[in-house]
């Protein structure tokens, strides 16, 4: 019994119970934003209510631990009996517990009637937006009255929080080299499962919690309101830049400069009777320079490349010399390829605008039919993949859970760090597919080719090694591609079926031919159909991975209006033929006859024979695209809607 009530009163106990205590309002503050402001939740099911529910309580935890942080480090340090149970410490203790997460319990309240009408939670550029306003207080204290039903709730659960505190409590110790041992593994066991608690889970492949892995539970942006928290919002894009619309041109001049807005059935296209699937290969790493059919000239014309799969399927379709990613890291390349937004600054992703609504590929397809799917072998949740593939509108997600329940499949396949290894992966992908109603759209991001850079154990040695160590696990994936497209020819859907390849970034580079600012985004891409497409290789456009969503559409023949920074790249440009991107601290922009890095004023470098006119031409573009880019992130305006009529 004696040990009990030590155990009870101990302070990580005591401490685990007050997180607890914290966790419970949060939840209850959920339950009461949805029940007193059903119009943000019209149509939601039960069952889905509970999903997020549950999902919301991953950020609750961070948000509570991250208020929770100074508390937490007083109560576990191995401090004397006598010090640990003097009032005055204690007074202390509680002070830092109450008062960060009172101050956070008020926040989400404050936040309850401003989410009924922004449909999303507050962000830290709140601070900006009313820096110059002199009546926010008599705004806020407006508020507290016309929503007192939310004041009362607020003020109640301060109460409890401050009635329902634990405190610690130890007797003294009769062995005290024993207590402090023991406190002091208490105290490193707690640091390692409160730091997995900030970050929302552990392992490798999970980065720290953000906005935009609230999407990972949810039908629409709309209702991330209800799996996040305000606190967390708040801490997570406190550090975040905050996006400012240049206004270099007048809205109306806007449209004619650079236009995201796509009216394909203005120009008559009707979609293909044969409604072709689509399947679009994410590669990862595969640099240019990697890759033997780009370079016949290097190295004296004696380089081979690592990928012989690669460059035989890419001598059979539409693959472009001059092709761009949009980023320089994988959670860049899925709204660069499947929703045809580009990277500026930061990963769309991370930015406190990653709960606007987005369309994508998938989204604009289901309209005719489509059934979609995204392939990851990675860890369910990992990178922030799953999120956004159900942001942008696709039905199904498989990932490591997926493979792994599958019976037909190899549960040892994990290559110990990151994912299942690519040849298994994209044998289940390949097989999945032909389990798919057509006509279907997929999508599947690789993961071999990636540090710590190695190969199954069957393979070792067998690969050409390269420079780089990098450069034979492009070869192993390379392997794993072509025994994809061996088996995929062998399935009645693949001659109706449109591939597209390229890759999410580039990594290790080596040449002096691509150690440059352009050779930081050369990737491939290339359409692969035979049956309809002509192999060409095309050295008159400047492609990047956003016009891979308006080539598709537009090939499929799509007649809706629908949403793309990039434009068709399987037919001769309508507008200026550039590739744009990100490379810090400067935007980029590549066009035929040479490039510009553009700091958002001034022109800071310049190469190829470009002419005084088009650098001119360029740079007005280029602050179109960017203004439209920046200006609809701001307004959440990333679809078609009646501002665009």
């Amino acid at each position: 019994m004696q040990y009990l009530r030590r155990f009870w009163h101990h302070p990580w106990t005591t401490a685990a119970c007050n997180v607890a205590l914290v966790m419970f309002f949060y939840s209850l503050m959920r339950l009461f934003l949805y029940f007193f402001f059903p119009h943000l939740f019209l149509g939601t099911e039960t069952s889905h209510f509970i999903e997020m529910f549950l999902g919301g309580l991953r950020f609750d935890l961070t948000a509570v631990l991250y208020l929770s942080s100074a508390y937490l480090l007083l109560v576990l340090l191995p401090l004397p009996e006598h010090v640990r149970n003097n009032s005055a410490y204690q007074i202390i203790e509680k002070l830092l517990f109450y008062i960060p997460n009172a101050l956070g319990i008020i926040i989400n309240c404050m936040d309850m009637p401003y989410i009924s009408f922004t449909s999303r939670r507050t962000t830290f550029s709140v601070f900006k937006e009313f820096a110059n306003d002199d009546n926010i207080k008599s705004i806020i204290m407006e508020g507290m009255g016309d929503y007192w039903f939310v004041t009362v709730f607020g003020v109640a659960m301060l109460i409890a929080l401050w009635a329902w505190y634990r405190r610690p409590l130890l007797p003294i110790a009769l062995n005290r080299k024993k207590y402090y041992i023991c406190e002091t593994a208490f105290l490193l066991i707690s640091v390692y499962f409160i730091v997995i608690g900030i970050r929302g889970g552990f392992g490798r492949w999970t980065r720290p919690l953000t906005i935009s892995n609230a999407m990972q539970y949810v039908n629409s942006p709309r209702e991330t309101v209800l799996v996040l928290n305000t606190p967390f919002t708040l801490m997570m894009s406190a550090e975040r830049t905050t996006f400012e619309d240049p206004q270099y041109f007048q809205r109306g001049q806007l449209g004619f400069i650079c236009s995201p807005i796509h009216d394909p059935g203005y120009d008559k296209i009707h979609f293909m009777p044969s409604k072709p699937n689509v399947v679009i290969l994410i590669l990862e790493s595969f640099a240019t320079e990697h890759i033997g059919f780009y370079n016949h000239d290097l190295d004296g014309g004696t380089y081979q490349g690592f990928t012989p799969n690669l460059d035989s399927i890419l001598a059979r379709s539409v693959t472009f010399e001059h092709s761009f990613a949009a980023g320089r890291k994988s959670i860049d390349a899925m709204p660069s390829v499947l929703s045809s937004i580009p990277m500026f600054i930061e990963p769309y992703v991370t930015t406190q605008y990653s709960t606007n609504t987005v369309s994508s590929i998938a989204e604009v397809l289901k309209f005719y039919g489509y059934q979609s799917a995204f392939f990851h072998g990675a860890p369910n949740g990992s990178m922030g993949f799953q999120a956004y593939a159900r942001s942008a509108g696709f039905d199904s997600y498989y990932g490591m859970n997926e493979y792994s329940a599958d019976p037909s499949t190899d549960y040892f396949a994990f290559d110990g760090t990151w994912a299942i290894w690519d040849e298994e992966f994209l044998q289940y992908y390949c097989r999945k597919m032909s389990q798919l109603r057509e006509p279907f759209i997929t999508s599947v991001f690789t993961a071999s080719s990636h540090h710590p850079f190695r190969v199954p154990k069957r393979y070792e040695g067998q690969f050409p090694e390269g420079p780089e160590p990098l450069c034979r696990c492009i070869a192993y994936s390379d392997h794993a591609l072509g025994e994809f497209f061996r088996e995929a020819a062998k399935q009645p859907w693949f001659d109706n079926t449109l591939f597209v390849i390229t890759a999410d970034h580039t990594s290790q580079l080596y040449h002096p031919e691509y150690t440059n600012e352009e050779g930081l985004f050369r990737v491939p891409i290339a359409f692969y159909m035979p049956s309809l497409l002509k192999p060409r290789y095309d050295h008159t456009q400047v492609v990047s991975q956003v016009d891979i969503m308006p080539s598709v559409l537009d090939f499929l023949g799509v007649e809706e209006t629908y949403f793309a920074f990039g434009q068709n790249a399987l037919t001769a440009p309508k507008h200026d033929n550039y590739a744009i991107c990100y490379n810090y601290p400067n935007y980029q922009i590549m066009g035929l006859n040479g490039m510009l890095l553009f700091d958002g004023e001034n022109i800071n470098k310049s190469s190829g024979t470009l002419t005084g006119t088009e650098q001119k031409q360029m740079v007005r573009y280029l602050k179109g695209y960017l203004q439209q880019y920046f200006s609809r992130m701001i307004e959440d305006h990333l679809t078609v809607d009646e501002r665009d009529k």
